[in-house]
């Protein structure tokens, strides 16, 4: 007879007692497991005995000094997001003072286990993230004295090394009110002006001059005061005092102009927020930077919306299509625009890709778009101008054409597979073969190669220059016949 299935159902038919019995032998000599079940047992508890069982786990961790290994960094991780849940759920919701208190110590546990692991994948931070969030959930209906809770919260984003209190002051603002920012704010600011102590030097090592360690230490410690500055600002919803924590010339910067032109925008002082987008944008251009910043247009969009000035948000739409092929900023623009007039100003875009000096930003705008068709007509009239090396787009692009335009999928594949060959890229040779078995299959979809090499003459070629890349030419044997 075969066995009933595994599954919910069937295991609560089982009856408490055998399941207990089932649950002790599978968590025999598993730690992870018995604290799992320990914590759904706490659960059950009062509010107090699970905080008693929560705080012993976090010693626990506390005292640990062995190397996390990845495996062991995300069940802990799992663990830590499990306490989380129960600090939430059975303690929080009937003691909210004391469901802070856990939350609170589990952030400072950051850095104990921060040095036991490498969490270059964020998996820790992505808990501690999970803190502060349920910290803020809790924060409307926590009575704490709100000077004594500014002074915890300066305290902890004094010694903030891998971040874990950064959010500490929007999460708490509701629970601090005007009472505790304000006790907040001047102690930072009573902070600004006092110096550091040469013990505040240390971190900064001995190879460099007393004066010198002083001032770097100043600097990193005014940069931790006017993040507080400026969260402080924002929780009372005070624009200027934020803006005061920049000088004139940072303002002008692209990675701190637009924020400032969205707080200006929330105030509803567009006006002023455009004049600082403005002389941001004249800035960068002195700066003949080649990067795009599409969180300076955008905020520039923005103004321009706000003050209904509609002629110069589509001329700066137009704009910074042209340059950089935006598909993004096209589709506002032409969501702008009259019924039918988008239909032309559609033709003069793709007019204008199709003759866009930058190859590249064509393709990626083609993708983006889509339009298959655009992409598949700019490779057959501009195959010279394709960098086979820029792989991470022409395998894309290759694929997306492949179904409706075979030939020019093949021409994307070849101009990789001929980069790989005449640059001896050793490491491409099994994606080259793979590429030309692509062509091999493509060819069979193309009925007209125009001005274009046929699938056996470019086979052929390959073969006449490059008849010693036994190393490719092997990998190509092993795709099969070609």
């Amino acid at each position: 007879m075969a066995g009933k299935s595994l599954n919910k159902k069937n295991l609560e038919a089982l009856g408490a007692e055998v399941l207990a019995e089932l649950l002790m032998d599978a968590v025999k000599g598993d730690a992870a497991r018995q604290r799992r079940v320990r914590m759904a047992l706490s659960s059950e508890q009062s509010p107090k005995e699970a905080a008693a069982d929560i705080r012993k786990r976090m010693a626990q961790i506390r005292r640990a000094k062995s190397w996390i290994s990845m495996r062991g960094q995300h069940m802990l991780a799992k663990e830590l997001n499990g306490l989380i849940d129960v600090i939430l759920n059975r303690v929080a919701s009937e003691d909210v003072g004391l469901g802070f208190d856990l939350l609170w110590s589990l952030l400072q546990l950051a850095p104990d286990i921060h040095a036991r692991t490498d969490d270059s994948n964020g998996t820790i931070g992505d808990v501690m993230d999970a803190v502060m969030n349920a910290i803020q959930a809790l924060a409307p209906r926590l009575d704490r004295n709100a000077e004594q809770l500014a002074d915890q919260v300066f305290e902890a984003l004094q010694d903030n090394g891998y971040g874990e209190f950064d959010g500490a002051i929007p999460a708490l603002s509701q629970a601090l009110g005007d009472q505790g920012l304000t006790a907040l704010r001047v102690r930072a600011e009573i902070a600004m002006d006092a110096p550091v102590t040469l013990d505040e030097t240390e971190y900064f090592g001995v190879l460099m001059s007393a004066e010198r360690r002083l001032e770097m230490a100043k600097d990193s410690q005014n940069r931790t005061l006017r993040m507080i500055l400026s969260d402080i600002a924002d929780a009372q919803g005070d624009v200027d005092a934020w803006l005061s924590q920049y000088s004139a010339q940072q303002l002008t910067y692209h990675t701190i102009a637009p924020d400032a032109a969205r707080r200006l925008l929330t105030a509803g002082r567009a006006e002023d927020a455009l004049r600082i987008m403005d002389t941001c944008i004249a800035s960068e251009k002195d700066k003949d930077r080649t990067f795009d910043t599409p969180e300076v247009d955008s905020a520039r969009f923005a103004c321009l919306e706000a003050l209904g000035d509609e002629d110069s948000l589509r001329s700066a739409m137009w704009s910074r299509f042209e340059t950089t092929l935006c598909a993004e900023t096209l589709r506002r623009y032409l969501s702008r625009l009259p019924d039918f007039d988008d239909d032309e100003a559609l033709l003069n875009a793709r007019t204008h890709v199709r003759t866009h000096p930058d190859l590249l930003q064509v393709l990626i705008f083609c993708m983006s778009w889509p339009d298959a068709r655009l992409a598949a007509d700019v490779i057959l009239s501009r195959y010279a101008e394709l960098d086979g090396n820029t792989y991470e787009l022409l395998t894309p692009t290759s694929e997306f054409l492949k179904a409706e335009h075979p030939l020019a999928a093949t021409l994307a594949l070849r101009s990789m597979i001929t980069f790989s060959l005449q640059n001896n890229r050793a490491k491409r040779y099994r994606h080259a073969a793979r590429h030309l078995a692509s062509c091999a299959q493509a060819d069979m979809a193309i009925a007209d190669y125009g001005a274009f090499q046929s699938h056996d003459a470019f086979f052929n070629d390959l073969r006449r220059k490059h008849p010693r890349k036994h190393a490719f030419w092997d990998k190509v044997e092993q795709q099969g016949r070609i």
